[in-house]
């Protein structure tokens, strides 16, 4: 599946690694980047609307959708350093020195990335609905692991996760597309579809994602936060209250990284850029005035 109206590329980008990128629009540009378990077409919505003044790029994140997927022998080809790489050097190749960055889930993990490592090449920086990686790992334990639980089944040691998840990849992906989707409408059957296609096609890539985040984007989170890095470019966070619900402040934890976030909660579910992407686009577009 497309984003009508896009044109698609596969650009090179590090190691032999290639993105897959739907470019539409033209203007100041955005990169909008896809969460878990997703492919770029979750900004099929956001992207349609922003390409009418700005030049969008739409990637799959290496080791999903119809991106590269190299092995992971050393545990850094998913780094969400080596991921944020990605992303400056794909928006380079096209001609954009400088872009704003938003980014779901997943995304929003290595759009965080990218604010810290390249501050020069992130103009605007949104992040929907996650935490930087070391505060959710501070948060989530205990009890509140239970809403957690891929995290903990994908940072195991290679093998066993890819196992587990291979046996059984539509239930596996499928359980997360439903119980975090606020609507029942939220996806349609034929993205639903082409989701589970492609992270079927994944599995061991995936998990490399997840494991990096909680071994190598630790350590580099943790040497940010003691040299007192923070994202001083404009930044948006929009989330569900689940800090709320799980006895946690989520605009604090944000303030911490980024000084001056405009913090928003949502009523929509997980899914919002599909679920509520006029909200989303509220938040971006207000986000890309500043």
């Amino acid at each position: 599946m497309q984003i009508p109206g896009f044109d698609y590329q596969r650009v090179p980008v590090a190691d032999g690694v290639a993105l897959n990128v739907a470019v539409g629009g033209s203007g100041s540009p955005i990169v909008l980047l896809h969460g878990f378990p997703q492919t770029h077409l979750m900004w099929r919505h956001v992207a349609a609307d922003l390409a009418g003044d700005h030049t969008v790029l739409c990637p799959d994140l290496r080791g999903y959708g119809d991106s590269g997927k190299p092995a992971d022998p050393t545990g850094l080809a998913y780094a969400k350093r080596t991921m944020a790489a990605d992303v400056v050097a794909l928006a380079k190749a096209l001609g954009h020195d400088r872009f704003a960055l938003a980014g779901h889930d997943r995304g929003a993990l290595v759009a965080i990335r990218a604010g810290l490592d390249h501050p020069d090449a992130i103009t605007h920086l949104a992040s929907l609905d996650v935490l930087p990686t070391l505060d959710s790992w501070e948060v989530l334990h205990g009890v509140r692991a239970a809403v957690a639980f891929h995290l903990y089944l994908m940072a195991q040691p290679p093998g066993l996760p890819e196992e587990l998840i291979g046996a059984a990849p539509d239930a596996f992906f499928g359980h997360f597309l439903d119980a975090w989707a606020g609507t029942a409408d939220a996806i349609p059957a034929d993205v639903r579809a082409a989701y589970l296609r492609a992270s079927r096609e994944a599995v061991p890539s995936i998990v490399a994602d997840y494991r990096a985040s909680a071994t190598v984007d630790i350590e580099h989170d943790t040497a940010d936060r003691q040299a007192g890095n923070q994202l001083h470019m404009p930044v948006t966070v929009l989330q569900q209250d689940w800090g709320a619900a799980l006895g946690f402040e989520a605009a604090e934890i944000w303030r911490a990284w980024a000084p001056e976030v405009d913090h928003r909660t949502t009523g929509a579910g997980h899914f919002m850029a599909e679920e509520a992407p006029a909200e989303v686009l509220k938040a971006i577009r207000e986000l890309l005035a500043r």
